[in-house]
């Protein structure tokens, strides 16, 4: 098959379907490929999405032809496009269960090579950011540069949070990535042109977009761009946000995608903290009490100033004196088991991990009695993220 025609062809469905994704990614699983989704005759076409499917006179040879030279002239300006099919698309992102049909990227680092740090961490917040998020924001970001595995930041490009994570990001030598609401050609606010322009230049930073160009800036487009960030993340951190806004909803889709979410707690009267406070009551997100705790529980090893051992090293230390190795697997696979799913109970963890109920019921009871977990009236079990 053509590589550029599939490419054309994936790239017409995402202008297509591009607030139903899971519409075309549905349709390309079951053909095997975009062109094959071009090949179909009007019936076929009826008869998988029904009489009425208002995209049905889109999907068309024409649509393909255009955006065959669509492609050529985003390529003379230094634009790529990823199709949801191809190797270069971001694996993290496709894990979620509505990924965009295609992203187009500008950067100079080819898409394919983008992806491959499997830390990204996305920075969210409000535009109307304070003193005390701005200072709090710039402290994470610069505590991350410092850890020896080097995560992406991953933020919208907006003002305030966004910016600002952007910025200390490209100051510490952090790679970046600017997910907009716009097409691919445009800059949106204004105003961060320059970091944007060095975003681009910058190798291992990226300017990422579902939109195809000529998109402008609309409402509904930064609400729904929202998903790209929480889903190209494995962690999101809100460093301030009011009870609604578009961080809460960040957080709320990372949380959907069973992804880390942690938020800065603040002033119970400050209006910009009440979105934090809020998350964190509610058991969404993990408070952010100091910078050497968030990146001992994001899992990162060794920074300068942040030298406190990781997960797998304090328990370790804990109970090599106490329990035989078997046993000391057992527990860090516990932990891992309850790490990845904040639902998980005593009961479901003996078929998780092929372990007997016993076996475990002993474990999480060391485990709770030596303060790594608590377990709640419903056997639900989470992490206490300041001993672990």
């Amino acid at each position: 098959m053509d590589d550029f025609t599939e490419k054309a062809c994936l790239c017409a469905l995402n202008r297509i379907f591009g607030y139903e994704p899971k519409m075309a990614t549905g349709l390309i699983s079951h053909l095997g490929s975009a062109r094959e989704v071009f090949n179909l005759s009007g019936k076929d076409i009826e008869h998988l999405t029904g009489a009425f499917f208002k995209y049905q006179g889109q999907i068309c040879r024409q649509a393909v032809e255009t955006e065959m030279r669509e492609l050529e002239s985003l390529h003379r300006q230094g634009i790529s496009f990823c199709g949801w099919s191809e190797d270069c698309y971001p694996s993290l992102l496709k894990e979620c269960e509505d990924p965009p049909v295609g992203l187009y990227v500008r950067s100079a680092t080819p898409p394919e090579e983008l992806w491959k740090p499997l830390d990204s961490i996305a920075v969210v917040g409000t535009r109307d950011i304070s003193p005390y998020g701005r200072e709090w924001c710039g402290r994470i970001v610069s505590a991350l540069s410092r850890c020896r595995e080097k995560p992406v930041i991953v933020s919208g490009l907006a003002l305030g949070t966004d910016i600002t994570a952007h910025q200390k990001a490209l100051d510490c030598g952090l790679p970046t990535i600017g997910v907009m609401a716009t097409g691919p050609e445009s800059i949106y606010p204004w105003r961060n042109r320059e970091v944007a322009e060095r975003i681009v230049r910058t190798p291992g930073c990226a300017l990422v977009t579902d939109y195809p160009p000529g998109t402008a800036p609309v409402a509904l487009n930064f609400l729904r761009r929202n998903r790209i960030i929480a889903g190209l993340s494995r962690a999101t951190l809100l460093i301030e946000s009011k009870i609604r806004g578009g961080g809460m909803m960040t957080c709320r889709l990372a949380y959907s995608y069973n992804r880390e979410v942690y938020a800065l707690p603040g002033r119970v009267d400050d209006i910009r903290s009440q979105g934090c406070n809020d998350l964190i009551r509610r058991k969404i997100a993990e408070p952010i009490t100091s910078e050497r705790e968030l990146i001992t529980s994001l899992g990162f090893r060794g920074s300068a100033r942040a030298g406190r051992p990781d997960m797998e090293s304090i328990l370790t230390s804990e109970y090599e004196s106490r329990l035989p190795s078997g046993q000391i697997s057992i527990i860090k696979d516990i932990v891992r088991a309850i790490k990845s799913d904040r639902d998980i109970t005593v009961d479901l963890l003996p078929e998780r991990l092929g372990v007997s109920f016993q076996t475990v019921a002993e474990l999480v009871g060391m485990l709770e009695i030596d303060g790594f977990i608590s377990v709640d009236l419903l056997k639900r079990c989470s992490i206490n993220y300041k001993n672990v």
